[in-house]
């Protein structure tokens, strides 16, 4: 299988269909030496994401916000209140106290972007599900995996 072609399909799993259509056209990838799969995907010599042992994504905030032009792809984010997005640029945990609006496709373990006034902030996984994540007012509700803080110091280096 063309390895553009499995990107687009583990994309449209996990994020809903129609969402591969933002994906650019000149991309970049690594492949394993051992196995020959697809380690990493590159735009611009900038990491869009990771494939995973398991055959999901991790994607970095710069390709959640290429993937954010797509209406659909904002169902899979979450909206923070203004008082905890500075730490959260820093790489700190979401509490479920400060979001403000859940999309509806976020289920425990999956990889949701960070969103302070339509930016992508951060990227994490999932602790509950959008449901919980509205109701509880205690508790982790993401665990930021990559932040804003951590892409600018792959900047500078």
């Amino acid at each position: 299988m063309d390895p553009v072609v499995k990107i687009k399909h583990t994309i449209d799993a996990l994020f809903g269909n129609g969402i591969s259509k933002n994906l650019p056209k000149n991309i970049q990838m690594t492949f394993s030496k051992k196995n020959g799969r697809i380690r990493e995907v590159y735009l611009d010599k900038k990491l869009l994401c990771t494939l995973r042992i398991d055959g999901g994504l991790a994607i970095s905030p710069y390709f959640a916000q290429i993937l954010l032009k797509n209406k659909k792809f904002r169902h899979n984010c979450i909206e923070i209140n203004d008082e905890s997005a500075p730490f959260v640029r820093m790489g700190k945990s979401v509490f479920c106290k400060h979001v403000t609006w859940a999309g509806k496709n976020i289920l425990i373990g999956a990889d949701v972007p960070v969103l302070h006034q339509n930016q992508v902030i951060a990227v994490g996984r999932a602790v509950v599900n959008s449901a919980m994540m509205g109701s509880l007012k205690r508790g982790v509700a993401i665990k930021v995996r990559d932040s804003l803080k951590n892409s600018l110091e792959q900047k500078e280096t």
